[in-house]
């Protein structure tokens, strides 16, 4: 292990094995990290090696990612991954716990500090609140039938399809690059050396349960989720890339349903807000918390 990196250890919810990372400094504030949509703990790295002078830092793989079991019956739902995180804050002391997610992280912490608000010290919530009121409005207009057969369609196709294979780790971060093109390449290349597995054929393939591509049909409505958001009573501070697919949460209105949030817009970044402007957004985590 070099030196700084993080001590690997699991626990158990739901009868599977979740695996975490802790980067030491017990003694200190407890920082739980949580990682988005096919994603993994280790992306954490950068952001971690630098908080955990101050705090406890901890970083969770989320079921069906990294080197956490898959379900067996394919649920990654909402439900699942909230649960989930319940056991791990119990599995960790519980108690007065600030928290970093982003994209799904976030959401799934969110929900959380709704449902445990005297859990949640503070939250940084990078591009977390789903897609923008508009375009949820719109998808929900669709007759509910409809929306499950297409969730059964998409299921259906990610069963069928192959897993995508690399020759080497090389080709992993080249595929890496061309996904995310701000990436350096640098961490590209941490983010698959982390990412990928070797198969028995010496191939490398991602560590994420394809079927963690999709929720659930129907998953949080809108309404569902501005509930949610009220209910949060720590302090929140919403991130969010200028260049982003999201839309900013103070202009189109979902960030007023938050008792206590402000937003913070980060020029020449997209969705992966703490890759992209590592340091001014480790300042603005530092400075918040």
């Amino acid at each position: 292990m070099a030196e700084h990196d993080p001590a690997r250890f699991s626990f158990t919810s739901q009868g599977l094995a979740l695996n975490y990372v802790d980067w030491g400094n017990r003694d200190a504030p407890l920082l739980v990290l949580v990682h988005g949509q096919l994603d993994h703990a280790r992306s954490w790295d950068d952001v971690a090696r630098v908080l955990r002078e101050e705090w406890h830092v901890v970083a969770i793989d989320l079921r069906g990612h990294g080197d956490s079991a898959w379900s067996p019956d394919g649920a990654y739902g909402f439900a699942q991954y909230v649960f989930d995180l319940a056991r791990f804050i119990e599995h960790l002391g519980g108690g007065d716990v600030t928290f970093v997610g982003h994209s799904l992280g976030a959401a799934i912490l969110l929900r959380y500090a709704a449902l445990y608000p005297e859990k949640a010290r503070r939250i940084v919530a990078i591009e977390g609140l789903g897609s923008s009121p508009a375009i949820s409005r719109k998808r929900e207009a669709e007759p509910v039938a409809r929306r499950w057969r297409n969730w059964f369609d998409r299921r259906a196709r990610n069963l069928a399809r192959t897993p995508r294979r690399y020759g080497s780790i090389a080709e992993a971060v080249a595929r890496m690059k061309a996904m995310h093109p701000r990436l350096p390449v640098e961490t590209a290349r941490h983010l698959a050396e982390h990412g990928v597995r070797e198969n028995p054929d010496g191939t490398f393939g991602w560590k994420f349960d394809d079927r963690a591509r999709d929720p659930s049909p129907g998953e949080t409505p809108l309404h569902d989720r501005e509930a949610f958001w009220r209910a949060v009573e720590c302090p929140v501070l919403l991130v969010y890339g200028a260049e982003s697919w999201a839309s900013n949460p103070q202009e189109d209105g979902r960030a007023a349903h938050f008792r206590d949030a402000r937003t913070v817009l980060f020029d020449g970044a997209g969705h992966w807000v703490h890759h992209d402007r590592t340091e001014r957004f480790v300042a603005e985590v530092r400075r918040f918390l």
